[in-house]
């Protein structure tokens, strides 16, 4: 699959997916899929052992001093919330520090809930790093050993975002949330609404193995070359 090509395809209406049921995948693919989380989350999760014991160390000093981990309440398959998980690259009040000003709270819900590093107050030094090199995501293989999330699928969004996907949202979230996806292999932060619905919505209308192995191989390159990372 040319990435490239089939972004250009998807058309940003609801035409594409007006009078469409999500046809849920086979019962194989699903027991497949779950075997190939499982296994895939513990062979991450050892790999992260490595970058655990250097971050422990991190968060004892300066700005990063405080807990490791930054846990948010996402909304899942079916809506659901969980807890997701990340190396914590933020201040310890940051959701305080971002509501408190007005301006730019605006501002980050007007940019897709996200601000550019630079006029972000939350972020710390280290935490500018993390998000750039994707390392703070690492965590997040325990929500799909739990079973909260998937290595591939919809990036799981806070309650505000789901305004975003209007008369989408059961479609939305009728998947599994994961890692990455098709989103992540199409830019990530670089794409932005309302694009990013009908990127999310392709990939829950086309779930297959063939599509999950392109989307991971996609997401290495994107984040060996940092594309859309912040």
């Amino acid at each position: 699959m040319d990435f490239s090509t089939t972004k250009k395809q998807i058309t940003t209406t609801d035409e594409v997916y007006k009078d469409r049921n999500v046809k849920q995948p086979s019962n194989v693919y699903r027991i497949i899929k779950r075997f190939i989380d499982i296994l895939g989350s513990v062979v991450g999760l050892l790999l992260t052992i490595p970058v655990f014991l250097v971050l422990f160390f991190c968060y004892r000093f300066g700005d990063n001093k405080g807990p490791m981990f930054f846990k948010q309440k996402r909304i899942g398959k079916n809506g659901k919330e969980f807890y997701i998980y990340k190396f914590r690259s933020m201040v310890m009040d940051a959701e305080e520090k971002l509501k408190g000003n007005q301006v730019l709270y605006a501002k980050y819900i007007q940019n897709d809930y996200k601000l550019e590093p630079s006029e972000d107050p939350r972020i710390t030094k280290l935490g500018a790093f993390i998000r750039k090199t994707s390392l703070d995501e690492l965590p997040q293989f325990y929500n799909v050993l739990k079973g909260n999330m998937s290595l591939v699928g919809p990036r799981p969004v806070v309650e505000e975002e789901l305004r975003e996907y209007k008369n989408r949202v059961e479609e939305f979230l009728s998947v599994k949330p994961g890692i990455t996806g098709y989103w992540q292999a199409s830019g990530r932060s670089n794409v932005k609404y309302p694009e990013r619905v009908d990127i999310e919505l392709y990939y829950v209308y086309n779930q297959s193995f063939t599509l999950d192995i392109k989307i991971m191989f996609k997401t290495i390159i994107q984040v060996i070359a940092r594309k859309g990372a912040y």
